[in-house]
């Protein structure tokens, strides 16, 4: 009989501008709920949501840092130690793909290359979208993950991260073939 592996912690962050819903995206995975009231993150949140992956647990620890808009700016000290991070982009505001980009490079140039995914939320506005397929190609053919997701709906939330923790267990074990993530629904944070 094998003995039980430990879990493992890693920490994800979570970027983007003002408004794209970072927050509704945790609270829909964490908690399974969403909220239509705007909430304006301040400084940082930190909830936790334990998933197996691969007969290994995993516990997420989701840094939502507050969005970044013209009066503030992300501290980049707060990504010191983050094992993946989500960007996210609202898919109705053009320009918070912009700020996406913008914010990965500083996040590469403080803690350099880790696992991330890019996160075109608010996919139950899909009629109102602002970027369109034509701007995300690019990033896809340099081998960046891009989903579309829904906080409201939950579609696309779970398998997201989900598919941000095996990436994490891929980093760190790369040479360990990953099998498809479970979500223990037992635990949150």
């Amino acid at each position: 009989m094998s003995e039980p592996q430990p879990d493992l912690q890693k920490k994800v962050c979570m970027l983007g501008a003002y408004a794209v819903g970072k927050t509704s995206l945790v609270a829909r995975f964490v908690r399974s709920i969403f909220s239509d009231k705007y909430l304006t993150t301040v400084g940082v949140k930190i909830d936790k949501k334990t998933v197996k992956i691969g007969g290994q647990k995993l516990s997420l620890i989701l840094w939502d840092l507050a969005g970044e808009d013209d009066f503030y700016q992300v501290r980049m000290s707060y990504l010191r130690g983050s094992a993946a991070y989500l960007l996210v982009a609202d898919g109705t505001r053009l320009a918070t793909l912009d700020k996406a980009l913008e914010l990965q490079q500083r996040a590469e140039a403080e803690i350099g290359k880790v696992p991330l995914i890019l996160v075109i939320n608010k996919l139950d506005a899909i009629d109102d979208w602002e970027i369109k397929e034509t701007d995300l190609a690019s990033l896809s053919e340099t081998g960046w993950q891009v989903v579309a997701t829904s906080a409201k709906t939950g579609v696309g939330v779970n398998e997201t991260f989900l598919a941000l923790g095996q990436k994490t267990l891929a980093e760190a074990s790369p040479t360990k073939e990953q099998e498809q993530p479970q979500m223990n629904t037992d635990e949150h944070g």
